[in-house]
């Protein structure tokens, strides 16, 4: 009896520490603390995001494994899950274009003092996870597009955040907001007034857009995991 019960206890916990495992799925948004350029930070210092985190930017895993169909009567039931078990790719709006990344490089791109990947991962709530399947298909569409430099909506060019808002512009995941290139003196900083002035543009101080930071608040979505943190005391993923 004795065996029985220590056996089932071994069991237990293998089971529950599998529970735990975090594992990524099609559809999760990967919010980076990108240090690439003056620029990144620039846009931290003005849109602070998830638990006063700093994000730059923003990608999301379209490819890594296959859709298992659940659900398929109801919109507000999980109908698409996916399971990763292949390579992963993180689709992105870079200087060069849409394209997609392998989860490696994207991770390696931004690391703290103890070389963790500066990287969260928020995840869509399980009523709004029908929606993959489309924005996916949205994105892949995009892979090529030109990046947008100019961060204005609507002109047939993508930076990170306003191609990821349109692939979910159906539910309001992410939400449109005035954007803000001023320092805490409410003056223009000097590195948007250079940026702009190389584009022979104004600054669009004021007008709608979107960014990394304000994506990570969405109340439509859960922020599950921290790559630099091997006890993320976070949500609590499904």
């Amino acid at each position: 009896m004795k065996y029985f019960i220590l056996i089932l206890i071994i069991f237990c916990s293998c089971s529950e520490s599998k529970e735990k495992k975090f594992q990524l799925q099609v559809g999760d948004f990967l919010f980076q603390d990108l240090d690439s350029s003056p620029l990144c930070e620039a846009i931290e210092s003005v849109t602070p995001g998830y638990k006063d985190q700093k994000f730059s930017h923003i990608g999301i895993i379209t490819k890594g494994g296959n859709p298992i169909l659940q659900n398929v009567d109801s919109k507000f039931e999980e109908k698409n899950f996916y399971k990763i078990q292949e390579e992963y790719r993180v689709l992105e709006a870079i200087p060069g274009g849409v394209t997609t990344t392998r989860l490696d490089s994207f991770l390696n791109n931004s690391l703290d003092s103890m070389d963790n990947s500066k990287v969260m991962v928020g995840r869509l709530k399980a009523e709004y996870r029908y929606l993959i399947k489309d924005a996916v298909r949205f994105l892949n569409d995009k892979i090529g597009i030109e990046y947008d430099n100019e961060f204005l909506l609507n002109n047939e060019k993508y930076y990170c955040s306003e191609l990821i808002f349109e692939a979910f512009k159906k539910e309001d995941i992410f939400e449109l907001a005035p954007m803000n290139f001023c320092d805490n003196n409410n003056e223009i900083m000097q590195i948007w007034q250079d940026y702009y002035t190389k584009l022979d543009m104004e600054v669009p101080q004021g007008e709608l857009g979107i960014n990394p930071g304000i994506m990570s608040l969405s109340s439509k979505i859960n922020i599950i995991h921290d790559f630099a943190k091997k006890n993320f005391n976070g949500i609590k993923y499904e």
